[in-house]
């Protein structure tokens, strides 16, 4: 048997059982199921006696003779059977609801059994349900396995005769008729790192003999994970630069120097020129860039954005950004006309709002290479779009497009264009390594000159009549204010602050004409959103009444408050994120945190790390810890964190020795001479290498 054989053809699975492996478990393969792990494991050397139980919810090992063995009809089609186990200290009652013919079949009465399984309280008596039981005579003559895995089954699975113990038979049975077991390490880097080989390490996963033994089975199954994600990464980017060719930007000409010399609204940070080199000497080598643009919420990455641009336009190509809405591509076109404002380029927006006409003269201009610099939403992946000499691509807030998305305008180009993928949610140093290894990374770490960091305060419902206090003192002074709520409407479920209800409590304290007011959330049609926008940017209204639809796309320099409802709701990135829209006039700004008077350990958490640092790094990485990575904005789509064992918030030394020895194994064997295992796992990899060309 082969890893890669059906998992039909295991030992005590079949047809039937294995659709519902499939169905169930996405377990489809004999690979699948050896990499399906226990959660938990019960110690079997530790056997408790009937007169010792406690109702703590723990698993227990009894021995005793079991008698009384009943089944009682419930329904027309359903069953409960009953024994009872006795160990001479007491007594419990076991309790099948499923599978009762095969337990039936398997139960005799006046025999000592081993029975595992949760005990509880009832009807004043110790009752264990769906216990594991084995005849105490077969358990003794096969030998006791000190450590019995506990599998994460299904009710259906049961119901099929595969509990956990019937997938723990049926592992062993697999596990040890395994005689070739490939394994993707390379024997240098086992011996490095001391690692067991993959056989042993699969064999102590499922059925360890010492905690020891299980230890040294997960260090191994983490290496390799890790290490098999970093690998399936920079193969990739080996071979794009290998493969991939893309245009030689060779010469700074008069569009850059002339922006630099005269146009830059303010001078440029030392990180700022630290990214333009780093992206310059990438698009000089003819190999294609593919760069990620990390930088806080204000670092200016919108331009570095434009300057990599005028590099494209100044080597004779256009240059196109993508964002993920009509707001922040409109922000954007508003931003780069009025910096190149006076300079000989042409700048367009093409987003799905305007008319048919427009958009056709738009692209046209584009084709002909007429329109050097584009800008817009998925409305640039149409095929109707074309480019005369598409030179680099620049797409902002990336986690909000899907791959297939991206990569379209890649094809927009005889030669592939240059890639800069910019986020303005800082990404932690673990898990860029981690989920852009094929990426280089830059990172604009400090914010321009005069930029004050937005004062952030926890305040409950008791204070609200003075923070609306504050609030008019703020308008009074010609300032303006944002006021957030999670939900548009009232939840049953719930008892968070929704928007309606805020409308209303909002014009009683701030009542009209005094207070103008401008209402923003998801539902609203786009063109009455954009003119609330609108007259919120122009200062016709003074308060801003939205849901998070605000979280990016709004600059409003006179903005001065963030007072965000059910702060507790809300993730840390998220809340980072609104915060972000205020404090952009370079003037002093506030964020008022509202939440209910009592909260989880994990809320005050979150809100002491927002009130304590405005650093979008360090809240990434309290981020990352409180939640985990799946649950990081964006980052669900990416299908690349499916980790089975290792965990890139507590094996940090890992991912970092794991990239680096993937490293040196591509500079020193990079046709992979002797590592077939790794040559066939490129193979069953090699669509989503396709994929990973672009960002």
């Amino acid at each position: 048997m082969q890893p890669d054989d059906a998992a039909t053809y295991l030992k005590g699975v079949g047809t039937a059982k294995a659709k519902v492996l499939a169905a169930e478990l996405d377990v489809h393969t004999v690979a699948d199921l050896l990499e399906y792990f226990p959660f938990r494991y019960i110690d079997r050397t530790q056997r408790s006696t009937i007169a010792a139980l406690s109702d703590d919810g723990d698993y227990v090992v009894l021995h005793g003779e079991v008698s009384d063995i009943r089944t009682t009809v419930t329904g027309k089609r359903s069953e409960r059977l009953t024994c009872t186990l006795n160990d001479g200290t007491g007594s419990v009652q076991l309790v099948w609801f499923a599978g009762t013919k095969w337990v039936r079949e398997k139960l005799k009465s006046g025999i000592q059994y081993v029975v595992m399984g949760k005990v509880s309280i009832f009807n004043w008596g110790w009752q264990m349900t769906h216990p594991e039981f084995e005849e105490l005579a077969k358990s003794e003559a096969n030998g006791e396995v000190p450590f019995l895995p506990v599998y994460n089954t299904t009710d259906r699975m049961k119901r099929n005769g595969l509990g956990t113990r019937a997938l723990a038979r049926i592992t062993e049975t697999m596990v040890r008729s395994l005689a070739n077991i490939p394994d993707p390490l390379p024997e240098e880097i086992r011996t490095q790192h001391q690692l067991v080989s993959r056989r042993d390490a699969l064999i102590a996963m499922h059925f360890p003999q010492s905690i020891a033994q299980l230890d040294s089975a997960r260090r191994r199954m983490k290496y390799e994970e890790l290490f098999l994600l970093q690998f399936d990464y920079q193969y990739a980017r080996m071979q794009r630069q290998h493969a991939v060719r893309s245009r030689v930007f060779s010469r700074v000409g008069e569009c850059f120097n002339r922006f630099y010399k005269e146009k830059l609204p303010f001078p440029l940070t030392g990180a700022q020129k630290r990214v333009i080199r780093e992206i310059r000497e990438d698009m000089r080598t003819g190999h294609q860039m593919n760069r990620l643009l990390q930088g806080d919420v204000g670092s200016g990455k919108t331009l570095v954005a434009l300057m990599s641009m005028l590099l494209a336009i100044d080597n004779g190509c256009q240059a196109c950004l993508m964002a993920p809405t009509e707001i922040l591509a409109s922000q954007h076109y508003a931003t780069f006309c009025r910096m190149l404002d006076g300079m000989n380029i042409r700048v367009e927006l093409l987003t799905g709002s305007l008319k048919n006409k427009e958009k056709t003269a738009i692209r046209e201009a584009t084709a002909k290479g007429e329109v050097q610099l584009l800008i817009g939403t998925h409305a640039l992946i149409e095929e109707s779009v074309a480019f005369s000499d598409l030179g680099l691509v620049v797409i902002d807030e990336q986690h909000r497009f899907g791959v297939e998305q991206r990569s379209k305008l890649w094809t927009k180009s005889t030669l592939a264009p240059h890639i800069l993928v910019m986020t303005a949610t800082p990404i932690p140093r673990t898990l860029a390594m981690t989920l852009y290894g094929d990426l280089d990374c830059s990172v604009i770490d400090e914010l321009p000159p005069g930029r004050i960091p937005v004062h952030t305060v926890h305040r409950r419902e008791a204070d609200r009549e003075r923070v609306f206090f504050f609030l008019r003192n703020e308008i009074a002074r010609g300032r303006q204010v944002y006021v957030v709520y999670p939900l548009i409407h009232e939840s049953e479920k719930t008892d968070l602050k929704n928007l309606q209800e805020g409308i209303e409590l909002m014009l009683f304290y701030f009542p009209r004409p005094q207070y103008q007011f401008s209402i923003v959330h998801g539902q609203l049609p786009p063109d009455e959103k954009a003119y609330a926008m609108e007259r919120f940017k122009r200062g016709e209204t003074n308060i801003m009444v939205a849901t998070t639809v605000i979280e990016v796309g709004v600059d409003v320099p006179n903005a001065t408050v963030m007072i965000i409802e059910n702060a507790e709701r809300f993730g840390l990135s998220q809340l980072h994120q609104l915060r972000g829209r205020v404090g952009r006039g370079g003037g002093k700004a506030y964020c008022i945190l509202m939440t209910k008077d009592t909260l989880t350990t994990t809320s005050k958490e979150r809100i002491r790390t927002m009130c304590s640092t405005t650093d979008g790094f360090k809240i990434a990485e309290a981020d990352l810890k409180l939640r985990g990575p799946g649950d990081i904005q964006g980052l669900q789509q990416s299908g690349t964190l499916n980790l089975k064992v290792a965990s890139i918030v507590d094996d940090e030394p890992i991912v970092a020795a794991a990239r680096n020895d993937v490293r040196q194994l591509l500079e020193n064997n990079p046709t992979l001479k002797g590592c077939e295992p790794l040559l066939h796992h490129i193979a069953a990899k090699h669509n989503q290498y396709m994929w990973g060309k672009i960002s």
